[in-house]
């Protein structure tokens, strides 16, 4: 039996209304579970710039989905820590792990026909090369980095420039996030705010912020994803809405 998700007051509330055709993803806390090495490299780039002292990484976390230099200016720590992290990140990034029911996901969605984009808090290149390392980079359509658009997240940047990419429609797409900022992306670029809280996301501050959709496995997203056929969608028998 297919699982359903939890819908709050969504635009996808009736899923025959505006079946999905665009899917746009997060990266860490979303198709991967990079905790942590994030972790790891944070408190190596607080050692080798900051020194002693514990690394204020729980405060790093509530920060997750924003581009690095943004957390460090938010969080008043030099901006000289990105280089050891991002150079710890690449040399860690073999110990990073794809989510149990992610790639029967993308594999699943790639079969429907819908388009699929990497946006990500992570700078381009550094999310384009762990991808390749886990061997998943094929499956999207588009990877995109925080520094590839103007404004990163939470501004509707990035989600906006995906769905150009995609040529998607905005009452066809979601975004799938597992922070705050995913939401508030999502929602300023016009599209359904989907929460995923099979990671190590904060579940009460997510929900708190009131996302359209609630997602508790991977697989719980293919129900808003009917195939898609020459544009057309088409519900499959086990996901059509009762008459």
């Amino acid at each position: 039996m297919t699982s359903q998700p939890d819908r709050h007051d969504s635009p996808l509330a009736c899923a025959t209304a505006a079946p999905v055709t665009s899917v746009v993803f997060d990266l860490d806390g979303v198709l991967v579970n990079s905790f942590a090495v994030m972790r790891e490299a944070f408190t190596l780039a607080y050692a080798e710039v900051v020194g002693d002292g514990e690394p204020p990484f729980e405060e790093y976390n509530r920060h997750l989905g924003r581009y690095f230099p943004d957390i460090m200016r938010i969080m008043g720590l030099p901006l000289e820590m990105e280089e050891p992290f991002v150079r710890e990140s690449y040399r860690l990034a073999h110990r990073v792990e794809i989510f149990d029911g992610v790639p029967e996901l993308l594999s699943e969605l790639r079969r429907r026909g819908v388009r699929l984009a990497v946006a990500t808090g992570k700078s381009g290149p550094r999310a384009r090369s762990l991808l390749d390392t886990l061997g998943i980079r094929d499956w999207f359509d588009a990877v995109l980095g925080s520094d590839e658009v103007a404004r990163p997240k939470p501004a509707p940047d990035i989600v906006l420039k995906a769905m150009d990419l995609l040529a998607a429609d905005p009452a066809r797409t979601v975004m799938v996030g597992d922070a705050v900022t995913d939401l508030a992306s999502a929602r300023a670029a016009g599209v359904t705010a989907v929460a995923a809280l099979w990671g190590e996301t904060d579940e009460k501050t997510l929900l708190a912020a009131e996302p359209d959709v609630v997602l508790r496995r991977p697989a719980e997203l293919l129900p808003l994803c009917p195939e898609v056929v020459d544009g057309v969608t088409s519900r499959t028998t086990s996901e059509r809405s009762p008459r």
